[in-house]
C-alpha cells in the first residue's frame, strides 16, 4: 500500500494525489517523504510533464507530521535528528526549485498545492515549498502552524519561509502562537493565493500550471534583491519587531517553553543570512528543541497519549455504543453546557430542569454561544437553526423515554441527585451520569436501582471550551456504561480519562491541595505577590490565589465544610480554612463579586492583589524562590502519585494528560508523572525530605521511596526499570 499515487493527464500534468492508508487523515512519515520525492523525480524527469499538481485525496490535506517519527528520531541522538530535518530541506528545496538551472533559475516546473482542507505543520510546510497554494472554500478547514502548541516549532522550512513571505510581524501570530485560518482568511491575511469552490479544485490548478511563466516559479527570496519584508534585525523597524518579540515572549512563557526562544533565535538569525543558510539555522535550533526533555514530555503526553486516549486506549471491548438521544437534568450552567456541546456535535438533546423558564433559560446559554458565533463569522445561521433545533427544553421527565444516556447535573446535594435519579429511572432505562465534582460516584448509586448502569461523568467548566472529561467508574459499574461514557466523549472531540472512584477523584483531589498551599503560605505570612509569581514561572495558567478567586471563594467554603464534615477528626486543612472562611466572611467571594485575593474594576476586570490582605496576614517571612516553587509543584505530583497508589488513577499516561488539560499543570513538563522521572525519584525524594518539617503532606509515598532505592521511572527508558502503572 502507498501514500501518494501518480497521475498524468493528456495536457502533461502529473497530479500526485496524497492518500495515508488506513487514516482518516494524511499525516507524513519517513517512508512517505521518499515515496513523494520519488514521484516528484519522476515528474521532474519526464519530458512529457509540463507541471505538478500536489492533492489529497482525503476530504482534508494533512494533518501534520507523525509525531511518534519524531520521537523515534530523538531516539537516534542529536546528529541522526539534524540529518533527517537536512534531508527534509533538501527535498522541499528541490520542489521550490523544480529543475530550475541554479544560475539562471530557469527552466523548472511549476509545482502547485490544491488543499480540498485542512493543511497543518508539514501539512502547510510542503504547500510553502510550492509555487502556488490553492485552497478549496470550505469554512471548516484549518490552514497553519500549530507545532508551538505541542513544544516544537515548524522545522521543515516552516519558520524561514513564512518569514521570508510574510515578514517576522506578520508571521509570528502563527509562529509563536499556532494560530490556525480558513481557507478565506488565510489568504486574507497571505498564508496562501487563492481560494476557489471545491468543485473546481483540481482544475484551477491544472489551468494555474498550464498558465504558468518562468517568473512565477521563483520565490521573491531566490530572486535578487530580496529585502525581507518589515525589515531584517538590524532595520529600524525589524530592530523594533525582534525587541518586542522577545519580550512578548518571555512575557507569556516565563521563559518554560525552550521552543518559543529557539523559533525567535532561528528567526533572528535566519534572516540576516542567505536562504539555505537560514535552513540549516531553523535545522540546528530544531534540532536542540528536539532533544530538550521538554519537547519529548510535550510530545509524548500532548499528541502521542493524548490521541491514544482519545481514540479508545481504555475503552471496554464492547460493541458501539454511540448517543443517538441525550437527557439532560438540570439546565444551569453545566447542565447547559453539556446540551450546547452534544447538540452541537449532532446528538438530540432533552434538557430538563423543574420549570419550564429554567429550561427554556438553558436552551438560550446555548443559542447565546451559536449567536456568538455567527457574529464572528465561526457559524452560519442555518448551522445556529439546526443545532438549536435538537435541544428539546421541558420539565417532563416523559420526555426521557427515548434516551440512551442521562447525565445529571443538579446541585452538588446527595438528597437532591438521589430524587433526580429516581424520577430518571422510572421515565427511561437509560445509562444515568452524574456530572458530579467531589461526591463519590459509589455512594450516589445506592439511590439507583440499576447501579452497574450508573457512572460519574465530570464535565470541567465552562464545559464549551475545557477539553477534558473525567469519567468516574463507581465500585459496580459495568463496561457497557463505560463504553457509553467514552463513546459520548469521543463524540464531543473531547479528550476523556477513566479514574475509579474516590472522594475528588483524580483531577479535584490534586488541585485542591495546589490552591490550598496557596492559602497556607498566605497564613504563614507569605508574601501573596510571591507565591502567585513563583506559579507563574512554573508555567502554572493561574496561581492558586488567582485561581480560588476565578473558582469562587464560596465555593472553596462549601468544599471545606463538606470534606470536614466527612473526615471529621482527620480533616487537614484547618490552616487553609482560616484563610478561605475570614475572606468569605467579609464578602470576598472572588471574581464574581469583584472583591477576593485580588481587587478588581466596576466590570469585573482583575487589578492586582487586594491591599487588605496585608492586614489580615502581615508579611513575616520571604522564602526563596526555589522552595515556594517546590511546595507548590511538589503538593501536586505527590497527590498524583497517591491517586496511582490508591488505584483511583490506573494508567499514568490519564494522570499526565488529564492534569494538563483538566487544572493547567506546567504543560512544558509534560504532566506530573513524565516531571517526576525528569527530574528523578532520588530528587523528588529529596525535595520531599526537605519540606517534611511542613507537615505530613510532604512526606514522600513508599513506592517513591522504592522508586528512588531502584533508579526506576514511570515511563519506560533505556537506562532505568518503569514503574508498572
Amino acid at each position: 500500500m502507498t501514500d501518494f499515487t501518480y497521475d498524468l493527464d493528456a495536457d502533461g500534468v502529473a497530479v500526485i494525489t496524497w492518500d495515508t492508508p488506513g487514516r482518516s487523515m494524511n499525516v507524513m512519515s519517513m517512508a512517505g517523504f521518499a515515496e513523494l520525492e520519488r514521484l516528484i523525480d519522476r515528474a521532474l524527469g519526464d519530458g512529457a510533464v509540463k507541471g505538478v499538481v500536489l492533492t489529497s485525496g482525503k476530504k482534508d490535506f494533512a494533518g501534520g507530521m507523525d509525531l511518534n517519527v519524531l520521537a523515534q528520531m530523538q531516539a537516534g541522538g542529536t546528529q541522526a535528528v539534524f540529518d533527517g530535518i537536512m534531508e527534509t530541506h533538501r527535498f522541499l528545496r528541490k520542489i521550490e526549485r523544480a529543475g530550475m538551472d541554479p544560475k539562471t533559475l530557469k527552466g523548472g516546473k511549476p509545482v502547485v498545492c490544491a488543499m480540498p482542507g485542512t493543511g497543518l505543520g508539514i501539512g502547510f510546510e510542503i504547500p510553502l515549498a510550492c509555487h502556488r497554494i490553492i485552497a478549496a472554500d470550505n469554512p471548516k478547514a484549518k490552514i497553519g502552524l500549530p507545532e508551538i502548541l505541542v513544544g516544537i516549532f515548524p522545522g521543515a522550512g516552516g519558520t524561514t519561509r513564512l518569514i521570508r513571505k510574510m515578514g517576522v510581524m506578520l508571521a509570528a501570530p502563527f509562529l509563536m502562537e499556532g494560530k490556525l485560518l480558513s481557507p478565506r482568511l488565510a489568504k486574507a491575511e497571505g498564508l496562501i493565493d487563492e481560494v476557489v469552490p471545491a468543485d473546481q479544485l483540481l482544475a484551477r490548478a491544472k489551468e494555474w500550471v498550464l498558465t504558468a511563466k518562468e517568473a512565477d516559479l521563483v520565490k521573491p527570496w531566490d530572486q535578487k534583491g530580496y529585502k525581507l519584508p518589515g525589515g531584517a534585525p538590524y532595520h529600524p523597524a525589524g530592530f523594533q519587531t525582534f525587541v518586542g518579540a522577545n519580550a512578548m515572549i518571555l512575557g507569556k512563557t516565563q521563559g518554560c517553553y525552550p521552543a518559543a526562544q529557539a523559533l525567535l533565535q532561528a528567526a533572528y538569525e535566519g534572516t540576516m543570512v542567505p536562504f539555505d543558510t537560514a535552513l540549516r539555522v531553523e535545522a540546528r535550533a530544531f534540532t536542540g528543541v528536539l532533544m530538550d526533555p521538554t519537547s519529548s514530555a510535550m510530545i509524548r503526553s500532548l499528541f502521542i497519549n493524548k490521541e491514544a486516549l482519545e481514540k479508545g486506549a481504555r475503552r471496554p471491548d464492547l460493541p458501539d455504543e454511540s448517543v443517538k438521544v441525550l437527557g439532560v437534568i438540570g439546565a444551569g450552567m453545566m447542565g447547559a453546557g453539556i446540551a450546547y456541546v452534544a447538540a452541537n456535535a449532532g446528538i438530540s438533546v432533552v434538557l430538563i430542569d423543574a420549570t419550564q423558564e429554567a429550561a427554556e433559560k438553558g436552551r438560550a446559554h446555548a443559542e447565546a454561544l451559536l449567536e456568538k458565533g455567527v457574529q464572528r463569522r465561526k457559524v452560519t445561521p442555518e448551522k445556529k437553526a439546526e443545532v438549536l433545533a435538537r435541544i428539546t427544553a421541558t420539565t417532563d421527565y416523559a420526555a426521557l423515554a427515548p434516551c440512551d444516556l442521562v447525565v445529571e447535573a443538579v446541585f452538588e446535594d446527595p438528597s437532591v441527585k438521589a430524587e433526580v435519579t429516581a424520577k430518571v429511572e422510572a421515565a427511561t432505562g437509560a445509562i444515568l451520569a452524574t456530572n458530579t465534582s467531589t461526591l463519590p460516584i459509589s455512594g450516589l448509586a445506592k439511590a439507583s436501582q440499576r447501579p452497574g448502569s450508573y457512572i460519574g461523568i465530570h464535565f470541567f467548566s465552562p464545559v464549551d471550551k475545557m477539553a477534558l472529561v473525567e469519567i468516574i467508574r463507581g465500585k459496580q459499574t459495568e463496561d457497557r456504561a463505560v463504553a457509553k461514557a467514552l463513546d459520548f466523549v469521543r463524540a464531543l472531540r473531547k479528550t476523556p480519562i477513566v479514574v475509579n472512584d474516590a472522594r475528588f477523584f483524580y483531577a479535584n483531589r490534586c488541585i485542591i491541595p495546589y490552591i490550598n498551599e496557596g492559602l497556607r503560605m498566605v497564613a504563614e505570612g507569605v508574601p501573596p505577590a510571591l507565591i502567585e509569581n513563583a506559579a507563574k514561572l512554573l508555567g502554572m495558567p493561574l496561581g492558586p490565589l488567582q485561581l480560588v478567586d476565578e473558582t469562587s471563594i464560596d465555593l472553596g467554603v462549601k468544599i471545606a465544610t463538606a470534606t470536614r464534615a466527612a473526615m471529621g477528626d482527620t480533616y487537614p486543612d484547618t490552616a487553609v480554612d482560616q484563610v478561605l472562611f475570614p475572606m468569605a466572611e467579609q464578602g470576598r467571594l472572588g471574581r464574581k463579586a469583584k472583591a477576593g485575593f485580588y481587587a478588581y474594576d466596576e466590570a469585573g476586570k482583575r487589578l492586582d492583589l487586594w491591599e487588605g490582605l496585608s492586614d489580615l496576614w502581615p508579611v513575616t517571612q520571604t522564602p526563596d524562590l526555589t522552595t515556594v516553587q517546590d511546595r507548590l509543584l511538589m503538593i501536586q505530583a505527590l497527590e498524583a502519585v497517591r491517586a496511582l497508589d490508591a488505584g483511583v488513577l490506573t494508567d499514568i499516561r490519564e494522570g499526565d494528560v488529564g492534569a494538563i488539560l483538566g487544572w493547567g499543570f506546567a504543560p512544558w513538563s509534560g504532566g506530573p508523572f513524565s516531571w517526576l522521572d525528569r527530574i528523578g525519584a532520588g530528587q523528588a525524594v529529596a525535595i520531599c525530605d526537605g519540606l517534611a518539617e511542613l507537615g505530613p503532606r510532604f512526606s514522600a509515598p513508599q513506592s517513591l521511596r522504592d522508586m528512588a532505592a531502584s533508579s526506576a521511572a514511570f515511563y519506560p527508558r533505556p537506562d532505568v526499570h518503569p514503574r508498572a502503572a
